[in-house]
Order: C-alpha cells, then sequence, then structure tokens
C-alpha cells in the first residue's frame, strides 16, 4: 500500500497482553467496577492487541473478558467498550444482525455497512456472519428487504467491485451514455442500469463518470437519482456515490448528523468512532472541520457525557479546533466542490407560478369581498395572493382601482396585521420596490441591519440591482448609494456601495487572470509566500475582485486559491477577517459556491433555537418564491435532514404558517 495510516489508535509501544488482563480482572473484581481503568486500557490498544487481552483473559481467569464486560458495564459505554472488544469483521457482523433482527429494519445501518465497506471488508463480513450465526448473510438480507433496493444491497454483498486503477475513456463514456438513458431520457427509469453500474465499477472509474455526467448533461449524478429513485433505493444509491467520491466524507456527513439537532443518535455515533478508528479517523476529522467549521472532537464533547464522552474522545485522538488549516484530504474536498460548482448548470426554478385561467376582475372581487363588512376572511385572501404571479398581482392591484375606487394595498393593511400583513403586502409589492423597502427598513431607526443588507446585495443580479436602484429612488427620492453612505462606514460601506452599482462582469472566466486574482486573496488573507504591494491597495484590489469579477471567473479564481494555499478561501476570510467586512465577504463566496444553498442556511437559522426570526424569513420566502425557491428546499433537505415544509410547520402557526406553507409549494 505505501499509504500513511490515517487511523487515530496505534498498537501500543510495551504491550503486555497478560499485565493488561489481570489489570482489567482487577478493574472489575469486588463490588463497583473501576470505570476510569477499563476505559483508559481499551482505547490505548489496537484491536489486535485487544484480540490478545481476551485471549490472556480466557487462559488466566477460565472467564470470557466480553462476558464480564457485559456484566460491569451498562448503556451507552457499555455498547461502545463491548464494540471496542470485537474483531472488525464481526462488529459489523454484529450490527448488520441487529439491523435485520426484531421488529422493522435498520436500513440506514444496512446502507451504511454496505456502501461503504471494501471488497476486502464485505468477504470478511459474510465469513464473520456465518461463524457468529451460523446463518448466511445474503439470505437474511434478502428475506428483510425487497425491491430494488434489496437488488442492490446483494450486488454490494457480493464484494465484487472492480479494483484495477486503469480507466478505459470508452467505457466512462459508454457508462455516461446508459446512464442518462436509464434515467433521464428515459420515461420511467432503468434501474438495472443504475444498480449494475455503481455496485461493479471501479472508484477510480465511476469518479470520472461522475465527472463527465456532469458535463455531458449539466447536473450531478446526484440529482439525476434524487430525480429518478426513491426511498431506501435512492437512499443506498446517493451514499454509494457519497463513498465513492469519498468516504471519509460520506463519515463525516454521518457523524455530524448524528450528532446535530435534538438528542444524539448514539448507534450510529459509537458504530462510526469504533469501525473507522484504525482505518481513516484522521481524514474524516479533517473533512469534518472543513465542512461544519467545527471540529468532531468539540462537538462530541458538547453532545455526550460521563466516561462514554472520555472513550469518545480517546478514539477521536485530538482537537483540530486549533488549526484552521485544513489537509491534502480536505483540500481536495474544498477543490472538488468549486469544480462542481464551475461545470454545474443548475436549472433554477421557483415555487410560485402565474395562475391559469387567470382573471384580475374576479380576483379584486373576491378580494373585496373578504375584506367587507365585519371580520375578514383570511383564507381567501391567502390563497388569491400566494397563488398568483408577482405580474398577475400588479393586474390585481389595479383592477381593483378601476371597480372600487381604492387602494388594495391600503385595505390589505387595514385589515389583516402583524407577520401575516407583513408577508401579504411584500408579495403584492413589484420585486425591486419590495428590495429597495427591505433596504430602507435595514438603515431605519436605531442601530443598521447590516445582515439584510449584505444579504440583499450580496445575491441580486445586476438587473436586479439596477431595478432596485431605480425603485428607491422613486419611492424615497434619495439615491442607494446616498442612504448606504451615511448609514454605514468604512470598509463595509465602500463593499456595499461597490455591490449596490450592480456592475459585475458577465462573461466567462479567464485562467491567467484566475490566477492573479488568487495570488492577491492569497496575499491579502496572509497566506501567500510573497507579498507584492501595500495593505490598502491590496485590501482594494480584493473588495474589487470580489464585487465585480463574474461569478463563473469567481468560481475560477477560488479554485487556483485551493491549488494555491491548500486552504479553501470561505475559511480563511472568516479565520483572518472580522465583523461586517467578513460577513459580507463570506456572502459573496457563499452565494458564487451554492446560491440556493445560502439561503438554504439562512432559512434554518432563522427558525433554530428559540424564537424565529420572522423578518429573515418572511424576506427570503417572498423574494427567492419565482426564482429559485425550489431549488432552495431541494439544498434544505439534503443538508438539515428536515424538509423546509417541516421547519416552518414545526416554527410558526395560524394563517402565517398556512401562507408561508403555500409558497414554500409542497412537502420534500
Amino acid at each position: 500500500m505505501g499509504a500513511k495510516y490515517r487511523g487515530s489508535i496505534h498498537d501500543f509501544p510495551d504491550f503486555d497482553p497478560s499485565q493488561d488482563a489481570e489489570t482489567l480482572y482487577n478493574a472489575m473484581k469486588g463490588f463497583g467496577s473501576d470505570k476510569e481503568a477499563i476505559l483508559e486500557l481499551i482505547t490505548s490498544r489496537s484491536n489486535r492487541q485487544r484480540q490478545e487481552i481476551c485471549q490472556n483473559y480466557k487462559s488466566l481467569y477460565g472467564k470470557d473478558l466480553i462476558a464480564d464486560l457485559k456484566y460491569e458495564l451498562t448503556g451507552k459505554f457499555e455498547r461502545l467498550i463491548v464494540g471496542l472488544m470485537r474483531p472488525p469483521a464481526y462488529g459489523d457482523a454484529k450490527e448488520m444482525k441487529d439491523a435485520i433482527s426484531g421488529i422493522g429494519t435498520d436500513e440506514k445501518c444496512l446502507i451504511e455497512i454496505l456502501a461503504s465497506r471494501t471488497n476486502e471488508q464485505i468477504h470478511q463480513l459474510v465469513a464473520a456472519y456465518k461463524d457468529a450465526y451460523e446463518r448466511d448473510l445474503e439470505a437474511d438480507v434478502i428475506g428483510d428487504t425487497s425491491g430494488h433496493f434489496r437488488k442492490m444491497l446483494v450486488v454490494l454483498l457480493q464484494g465484487t467491485r472492480e479494483e484495477d486503477d486503469v480507466v478505459s475513456e470508452d467505457l466512462v463514456q459508454q457508462d455516461v451514455q446508459d446512464l442518462y438513458e436509464a434515467g433521464e431520457l428515459k420515461w420511467g427509469t432503468d434501474e438495472a442500469q443504475f444498480i449494475y453500474i455503481l455496485g461493479n465499477r471501479s472508484k477510480q472509474h465511476l469518479r470520472l463518470v461522475f465527472d463527465e455526467y456532469l458535463k455531458t448533461t449539466g447536473k450531478p449524478i446526484e440529482a439525476s437519482i434524487r430525480g429518478e429513485l426513491s426511498g431506501d433505493f435512492e437512499k443506498l444509491m446517493l451514499a454509494v456515490v457519497k463513498c465513492i467520491r469519498s468516504t471519509p466524507e460520506y463519515f463525516a456527513e454521518r457523524l455530524f448528523k448524528a450528532m446535530k439537532g435534538l438528542g444524539t443518535r448514539d448507534n450510529t455515533l459509537i458504530r462510526i468512532m469504533v469501525s473507522r478508528s484504525e482505518l481513516d479517523m484522521l481524514d474524516i476529522r479533517e473533512i469534518f472541520r472543513t465542512k461544519y467549521e467545527k471540529s468532531l472532537y468539540s462537538m462530541i464533547k458538547n453532545d455526550t457525557s460521563g466516561e462514554y464522552k472520555k472513550a469518545l474522545l480517546k478514539l477521536c485522538g485530538g482537537d483540530d479546533d486549533a488549526a484552521g488549516q485544513f489537509f491534502p484530504e480536505a483540500a481536495q474536498v474544498a477543490y472538488q466542490m468549486w469544480e462542481l460548482s464551475a461545470v454545474a448548470r443548475v436549472e433554477l426554478k421557483g415555487t410560485v407560478h402565474p395562475a391559469r385561467d387567470f382573471n384580475p376582475d374576479a380576483d379584486a372581487k373576491a378580494l373585496r369581498k373578504a375584506m367587507k363588512g365585519l371580520g375578514t376572511d383570511e383564507d381567501t385572501i391567502i390563497n388569491i395572493i400566494t397563488h398568483r404571479s408577482n405580474a398577475q398581482r400588479q393586474q390585481i392591484r389595479q383592477a381593483f382601482k378601476s371597480h372600487f375606487g381604492r387602494d388594495l394595498m391600503a385595505d390589505l393593511k387595514s385589515e389583516i396585521s402583524g407577520d401575516l400583513a407583513r408577508l401579504i403586502l411584500g408579495l403584492m409589492m413589484p420585486p425591486a420596490h419590495y428590495d429597495a423597502k427591505q433596504l430602507k427598513k435595514a438603515m431605519e431607526g436605531a442601530g443598521t441591519d447590516e445582515q439584510a443588507l449584505i444579504e440583499i446585495l450580496a445575491t441580486r443580479t445586476n438587473a436586479e440591482i439596477r431595478a432596485i436602484n431605480e425603485a428607491y429612488k422613486e419611492d424615497y427620492h434619495k439615491s442607494l448609494e446616498d442612504a448606504l453612505s451615511s448609514d454605514t462606514s468604512g470598509h463595509f460601506k465602500r463593499i456595499l456601495i461597490s455591490l449596490a452599482t450592480g456592475n459585475r462582469e458577465e462573461g466567462g472566466e479567464d485562467r491567467e487572470r484566475a490566477r492573479e486574482d488568487a495570488q492577491v486573496a492569497a496575499e491579502i488573507l496572509e497566506i501567500a509566500d510573497t507579498s507584492s504591494g501595500d495593505k490598502s491597495s491590496l485590501e482594494t484590489r480584493f473588495m474589487m475582485i470580489l464585487c465585480t469579477r463574474s461569478y463563473q471567473h469567481l468560481r475560477r479564481v477560488f479554485q487556483e486559491f485551493v491549488k494555491m494555499t491548500n486552504y479553501d478561501v470561505e475559511h480563511t476570510i472568516k479565520k483572518e477577517m472580522s465583523g461586517d467586512v467578513r460577513d459580507a465577504f463570506v456572502a459573496i463566496v457563499q452565494s458564487v459556491k451554492n446560491k440556493p444553498l445560502f439561503f438554504a442556511d439562512k432559512l434554518y437559522k432563522s427558525m433554530k433555537g428559540a424564537g424565529t426570526d420572522e423578518k429573515t424569513l418572511t424576506r427570503i420566502m417572498v423574494s427567492r418564491s419565482e426564482i429559485d425557491l425550489l431549488n432552495i428546499r431541494r439544498e434544505f433537505i439534503e443538508k438539515y435532514d428536515k424538509s423546509l415544509h417541516q421547519a416552518i410547520e414545526g416554527d410558526t402557526s395560524g394563517d402565517f404558517l398556512k401562507a408561508l406553507l403555500a409558497i414554500c409549494g409542497g412537502e420534500d
């Protein structure tokens, strides 16, 4: 292999198995057990050494060490320690057995193990299962699952993935064509093609297939799998793709999801920490740090307690929060992410569309009726306004005035109130006027809402920005630039004014210039070897690059930056800069990387924890409803494991909730 060892647990140097057996025996003797001693010893020996301790324990005391540990320890700590005592293949066999037997099947566990193990590990697992339970694993899996999900599990259980690194260009092209024809181009899906190609081809080959697939179809293979497959089969195929791209990244994500939110999925946490401790824990830690901006160590520390926590931290093997730096494996993942965003042609889709058979006169009359007399019929108001496009709502306003000589906005204002009013009135305004009003509000009164200014100015297109400038002037008789000038200061002011001119280039990338721009970024973020000029002119150049280069060009700049420095530009900005300037630059980078994801994060933060930030929630739902809210929904469920629909349901109520769900447009 020659590859560097990337586990966190090593052989103990002066290993004496009979001495260790005696220490463990004494720790469990008498009343109560010395958990600290057990934990210290077992987490500092390798699995091979633990097997020797088991044998010595039996010869010395005629007892089974695992049985004694089970008797002495309890709960999660016991599961973890006993898990460490089993040889890896037997550990996997036990997990598979538990996932299959009992009421209901733990599909997530089956998926995790079979999607991530190598051929050799699969063969050892099948043999260990037979040895431990005198049963055939394949037969048990077949008996407990069904459909395409079962077929793919059986293919993976064969452990016959090709392992050569020699890749044939022709076969890559052929596989891309076959996958495309089996999914996107076909009415219905030919699952057999997906199963055959993803279940048998080598990792090296499939990585090239995924790259080519993206170039040919304009969408990542994951997007096609989500669109074409469903249920556990879809989850399994996505896990296989993730493991092909990067197994450590797959596990980093599983660990994060096991600990985030309320409650911890301890079975998953234990299984991964035990099974990866001697394989790739260091890679998992690196990627975790890069992806989630905190170390795996700190997350375990905050999420668990007692001896259980101590043992998990020993398996983790160190805290990466000290180093904001990252390493080859993580830099590679960051590079791939930029590569992906550089070639993906994402089709943006809103959730609110023009109503068919639209009749503005009828809508105007229905709205008038809903507001006339005693009480207000909120349901009718919500139903009409959330199911019309913005252009149609403007026609309704006009019809309302022509029929009744009244201003629809004024009537709505006097009939509804609170969060619902903000949402409905927001939907009634033309987009540029709505954004102009949000900017005005962000600068009004005591204190400035910098986050709102950043969110709007960093994400709008040139055309949108130009329309906002005109609307601002028309509605407030003052230029947006003057307003920003008098309300903000320093570098932050310069960034906002630069964004507010709407002068971002629209063209493609220029490789040579991208390298120069990346060099400027490296110098300003103080990680370049050389420095070519004074700080203030560099700062101006850096600002100009981020505020005026086209998105396509910036993606290339950020990729060159990773190549040049082994750092991801977003993390470096977070580490080296502070305050509003940092927030503005991070928003630009995130928006370039993946704008729908930027908004999904904002929506998640507006609803998490105690209290809801209704302003942000309303602003994003209104302003993205006809642009990319469907894409935002997809990013939301992918990252947070729950749908935007569920999040809104759990966090808002009444008519506000009804209206938001109507705009959200569906449950994922």
